[in-house]
């Protein structure tokens, strides 16, 4: 029998929130270093699991051994060539995608966080039995021999995460490839139509690509009170949702999109990947400036496969891509930091937002979803609709599907040969540079972007307003607010910023009347530009008065209109990219 790594997770004390794992190394060098990643693929931030980690001991042979702590993640054992076993706890008590939760309802855990391993055995397969309380069964997308769970390496294990629990999980088929669903948090409320509309959208995508990359599949649903993401993974996902969220429509939509998002990384970044990730280096960050691309990209295509698997019809699709331009022009950073830089330092930016990021940084998933949507129609314009993103994604599925890494230039090179012509000009101004994007391209299919001032704090634009006639210029203060009366963010080149307000300051009054924050914006809003207000604010415990004089509310909220006279091109053009037939406005 080939060499490999074991370990058991034991975790029959689940009120403790600790995991209990047993690593057993075989024979190998005299001295032995056990590591732990201090990040996971997927989530660009280091985590430092280690921190977790407690009462550590080694043996061999019967013999204890004393493990010496070296660093933040290792663990060294002078093991003299023999076989090691590591015995320690793992505290689990943080529920999100990317961490580890036990407590007595279940038991989930991330391979980064729980698995030490060494760059001697990391090629090794690595195997995992689970102890769980009774009742509890053990779920995830790896082989099973026996009672084992079977990685064929430590990255496919670091890429399977784990659920236990007492569940009973919903299945379907497709392209001959069983998939699971395993719920926990609540029950959902129409099983059969949740099994349904993801088999859809996971047949859209296996049409495209022309089959599955994998054996199984496991969707982890997470039904929480509030909080929304999701974690690809090499033959399942993690999900986290609000659990009232599948209670209506525009919910249940959202929690499509979702699914459809960290399915479509099956190919893009799970295989397709950039070579800077190849192979992984647990140690510390990746760098790579091709995040847009496989994070964006992929979000550009989430909405795009509900709408292909018709659970969503033209007009709706529309309308979120005009709520995600609209997002990106409510991002002042959008002028400041280039798509390039916002992934490449995504490690320190993206993950690791503060009160001064929507001015500084842009969203690599935001504007490149949108930089994807120009570029689909780019390559559709220069080659008369014979080709688009779609074949762009094939190209690329079929040159690096390997895993063996699309270079820096790679996306860009690809892009260029499916045009037929040098695309350095689109990439120079959407990825590289913070000039404003070219929407011309969209009248390709018979639509151009409008911009109008947002009508409500729940406006996220995507449609035109409601009112006829003119409507009055409103007062604008260039804030946001949190909890209930405090700045959140003070926008850069703003009237508040001029006046001199800042974050964190408390609010007490406008023009001497009590107002918290969703009063504040309303009532500046209700004025004209260039009147003045004085606001009230504590700035820690000083009380002051700051007047301001309000500017125009800037039209930030964008949505896409048919032209009034579409040609039949534009027509044919427009059925071409989303599947659906030219619909007259009225």
């Amino acid at each position: 029998m080939p060499e490999a790594v074991h370990y058991r997770v034991s975790m029959l004390r689940p009120h403790s929130h600790l995991f209990e794992v047993e690593a057993t190394f075989p024979a190998g060098p005299d001295t032995l270093d056990a590591l732990l990643p201090v990040w996971t693929p997927g989530s660009y931030l280091v985590r430092e699991f280690a921190r977790q980690v407690q009462e550590v001991s080694a043996w061999a042979g019967g013999e204890p051994l004393p493990p010496r702590r070296v660093d933040k993640r290792t663990w060294r054992v002078q093991a003299q060539g023999r076989p090691v076993t590591l015995r320690y706890r793992v505290y689990a008590n943080e529920l999100t995608v990317r961490t580890s939760h036990l407590d007595g309802s279940h038991g989930y855990f991330n391979g980064a966080t729980l698995f030490l391993y060494t760059e001697a055995t990391r090629g090794l397969e690595h195997h995992v039995t689970v102890e769980a309380p009774s009742g509890w069964k053990p779920f995830a997308a790896l082989e099973r021999r026996g009672e084992a769970f079977v990685a064929k390496d430590y990255d496919e294990l670091v890429d399977s995460p784990f659920e236990v629990g007492p569940h009973t999980p919903l299945s379907f088929t497709v392209a001959g490839v069983p998939h699971e669903v395993v719920v926990w948090g609540d029950t959902v409320p129409d099983a059969g139509r949740l099994c349904a509309d993801l088999q859809r959208i996971c047949e859209a995508q296996a049409r495209m690509f022309g089959g599955l990359p994998m054996s199984r599949y496991l969707f982890l649903v997470y039904l929480t009170d509030k909080g929304r993401g999701g974690l690809e993974h090499k033959a399942s996902t993690s999900l986290l949702f609000p659990r009232v969220g599948l209670h209506n429509s525009r919910g249940w939509e959202d929690f499509l999109t979702l699914a459809s998002h960290e399915y479509f990384h099956l190919w893009n970044i799970k295989r397709v990947k950039p070579r800077a990730l190849v192979p992984f280096d647990y140690a510390q960050e990746n760098y790579t400036s091709l995040l847009w691309a496989f994070e964006g990209g992929t979000s550009y295509y989430d909405n795009l496969f509900v709408l292909r698997a018709g659970l969503m019809g033209a007009s709706r699709y529309l309308t979120r891509l005009g709520e995600t331009l609209s997002a990106l022009h409510a991002t002042p950073g959008r002028k400041v930091q280039t798509l390039a830089e916002a992934s490449l330092v995504s490690w320190v930016k993206h993950y690791r937002p503060d009160e001064h990021s929507p001015n500084s940084a842009i969203s690599y998933y935001l504007k490149g979803e949108v930089v994807a949507a120009l570029l689909d129609l780019e390559l559709r314009r220069a080659t008369d609709n014979a080709r688009g993103l779609d074949d762009l994604m094939r190209l690329l599925w079929q040159r690096y599907g390997d895993e063996s890494g699309v270079p820096e230039d790679g996306v860009e090179a690809a892009a260029s040969e499916v045009a037929g012509k040098d695309l350095s000009a689109f990439f120079d101004r959407a990825v590289r540079s913070t000039e404003e994007l070219d929407y011309s391209v969209f009248s390709h299919v018979g639509l151009e972007v409008h911009f109008r001032p947002r009508d409500s704090l729940g406006d996220k634009g995507g449609s035109p307003l409601r009112t006829k006639g003119d409507v009055k210029p409103k007062g604008w203060l260039g804030v946001t607010t949190k909890g209930s009366a405090t700045l959140a963010t003070v926008v850069d080149g703003s009237p508040a910023q001029e006046a001199g307000l800042y974050v964190d300051d408390e609010l007490v009054a406008l023009d001497g009347w009590r107002v918290d924050g969703a009063g504040l914006l309303s009532r500046c809003e209700d004025k004209s530009p260039g009147d003045t207000v004085r606001l009230t604010v504590f700035r820690r415990d000083r009380l002051l008065e700051v007047p301001v004089t309000l500017g125009q509310k800037p039209a930030d909220a964008a949505w896409l209109a048919r032209v009034d006279k579409p040609t039949d091109a534009q027509k044919a053009a427009y059925q071409a990219w989303l599947g659906a037939p030219w619909e007259e406005p009225g």
